[in-house]
């Protein structure tokens, strides 16, 4: 029987001091929800936002969501404070900003007291080191930011992210070559929902697990993209049927629709149906 995978299609970034955000996270179809208190919190509200993210994991009522905390960096003052704080409050992994070397990686891993850490890779020399970052031990994923990176670059990305391809595609090597996840960045413009959409088929052609958002509106498109069609799972079943026949038969080479199937197809096939499942 094929295993079944957790699906970790849509990440939805929440302000852990926004309290509405945080009551209507718990009713979307969301695979993983990151309470964040980096970016979306200003510096006087720092220690209220870490209060009230673990008020809310101990209030439950999260469901099947898996549930990370977003620190502050490593540089910060707060750091400290919010990685012990994720571990005594549950959380299921941390998410660590501007992860940029194997000693930050390391560091980071250390502080989160064997929580699985999600380095953001978000500067160019984070890109750049990316695939000794992936490598430490309790580091389970990557996150791209683009926006940081865009800056650092002085990019001015078109819809299409033509000068973040590289960027990017450097991500997923990097995360497939250390056999951790990868997760891609945020698309900011809430208004545009064919653009988001766009962005987001173009994250599964970049080979992204899934992608983070900031506005629940995004979710929906963002679960359908990530998720195996129906054409998908029809032709995973065929091929591993076909595969399955030729060996029974002692066939050297078996064929589907035309095409020769080796078993790295047959292992994407079984896990487009563990995903589907």
């Amino acid at each position: 029987m094929t295993d079944v995978l957790r699906p970790r299609r849509s990440v939805l970034y929440l302000p852990a001091n926004r309290e509405s955000a945080v009551a209507k996270a718990r009713t979307l179809a969301v695979d993983c929800v990151i309470l964040d208190l980096e970016d979306a919190v200003q510096p006087a509200a720092k220690d209220a936002a870490r209060e009230a993210a673990a008020a809310a994991m101990q209030a439950g009522g999260w469901g099947g969501r898996e549930m990370l905390l977003r620190a502050n960096g490593l540089g910060t003052a707060w750091a400290a404070a919010d990685l012990a704080m994720a571990k005594a409050a549950g959380f299921g992994a941390v998410v660590v900003p501007k992860v940029d070397s194997v000693d930050e990686a390391a560091r980071a891993v250390e502080m989160a007291g064997g929580l699985p850490v999600w380095a953001m890779i978000e500067t160019p020399r984070g890109v750049l080191d990316a695939p000794a970052i992936a490598r430490v031990p309790g580091v389970v994923a990557l996150l791209a930011g683009m926006a940081d990176l865009a800056k650092d670059l002085r990019a001015r990305p078109d819809g299409a992210r033509t000068p973040l391809l590289y960027s990017l595609s450097a991500i997923v090597v990097a995360a497939r070559a250390a056999g951790v996840m990868c997760f891609d960045g945020v698309f900011t413009d809430v208004g545009d929902a064919a653009g988001f959409e766009a962005e987001a088929r173009q994250s599964v052609m970049l080979g992204f697990d899934g992608k983070t958002l900031i506005h629940p509106s995004q979710v929906a498109a963002c679960n359908l993209v990530f998720s195996p069609s129906a054409e998908d799972v029809v032709e995973a079943e065929g091929l591993i049927a076909a595969y399955e026949a030729g060996l029974a038969s002692g066939v050297g080479v078996t064929t589907f629709r035309g095409k020769m199937v080796e078993v790295l197809h047959v292992e994407e096939a079984r896990r487009v149906l563990g995903l589907a499942r």
